[in-house]
């Protein structure tokens, strides 16, 4: 599933095709997404209007209409928004076409059909916004992100950092690949139970967590398997991973080997030696 950065690549590509853009038609495949398409909606309030600006919350992209609609996109596991010319040919998984006036045409392409599309009309947008991303968590760029934010919400907590990290509704938009790459960077077993860290493993967390998501939106997110940005290219931050996926190899800072393991249902990868477990 595309991650903080991968979202992030996608709306800094989007943003120059669209704003200023006129929608002037709409279609859809048809198919069901994770939820039912709303194309009644998208016909009321998206179709004649205009974009405005595209902007990330957590790993959702919020397209704004100068009428003060919202379209809301998730891409699930594969999918992918592009700005196409108008006389691509249409592809199969291909669930959301957006006509502009600029002779080309954003698509959503899903294959695995676990995206998502909302539309939040103007009279309705604040107050949907609002209460869609209630229980969503800070963001790791935000100020707010600080060493006592982040004791204060762990000192009671027994789960592990790592699960912590990907919990959503704690910190927004770190899922697995940037959890395992954090905390190799901040030198902590991803087993530690949040409560038994410190507000300087707090610090290095933060100092990780924004290093390794910027240099990761640098260079255009990680292609695993799916992604591609708003161009079609994919990333290559995968080739910059220092744990994720690299068991057996040597660890680049002591050259022991890297260990896999499964962690909360998800694969976990760490060097036992620079994150040695606590007791």
């Amino acid at each position: 599933m595309p991650e903080l950065p991968e979202v992030e690549v996608v709306r800094r590509g989007l943003l120059p095709y669209l704003s200023g853009k006129t929608v002037t038609a709409v279609a859809t495949s048809k198919h069901r997404l994770r939820h039912p398409v709303p194309v009644d909606l998208l016909t009321r309030h998206i179709h004649g209007q205009t974009f405005l600006t595209v902007h990330r919350r957590a790993k959702y992209l919020l397209l704004r209409m100068t009428n003060g609609a919202v379209l809301v996109i998730h891409l699930g596991m594969t999918g992918k928004l592009s700005v196409l010319p108008l006389s691509t040919a249409f592809h199969k998984h291909d669930h959301l076409l957006l006509s502009l006036d600029s002779d080309s045409e954003l698509r959503l392409n899903d294959s695995r059909r676990f995206g998502t599309i909302m539309v939040w009309p103007a009279s309705e947008a604040l107050t949907l916004e609002r209460s869609f991303f209630a229980k969503t968590g800070i963001e790791p760029f935000d100020p707010g992100l600080t060493t006592d934010h982040l004791y204060t919400l762990s000192c009671k907590r027994v789960l592990p950092i790592k699960s912590l990290l990907m919990n959503g509704q704690l910190i927004a938009g770190i899922g697995n690949i940037y959890a395992n790459e954090i905390l190799f960077a901040a030198r902590i077993h991803p087993e530690t139970p949040a409560r038994f860290l410190h507000r300087n493993d707090w610090q290095r967390i933060i100092v990780a967590t924004r290093q390794i998501l910027q240099e990761a939106i640098e260079a255009g997110g990680s292609t695993i398997g799916d992604f591609l940005n708003a161009s079609g290219h994919p990333g290559y931050f995968q080739f910059h991973f220092k744990v994720y996926r690299q068991e057996g190899t040597a660890c680049p800072i002591c050259a022991h080997s890297i260990v896999k393991m499964t962690l909360a249902g998800r694969a976990t990868y760490f060097c036992p030696s620079c994150q040695p477990a606590r007791t």
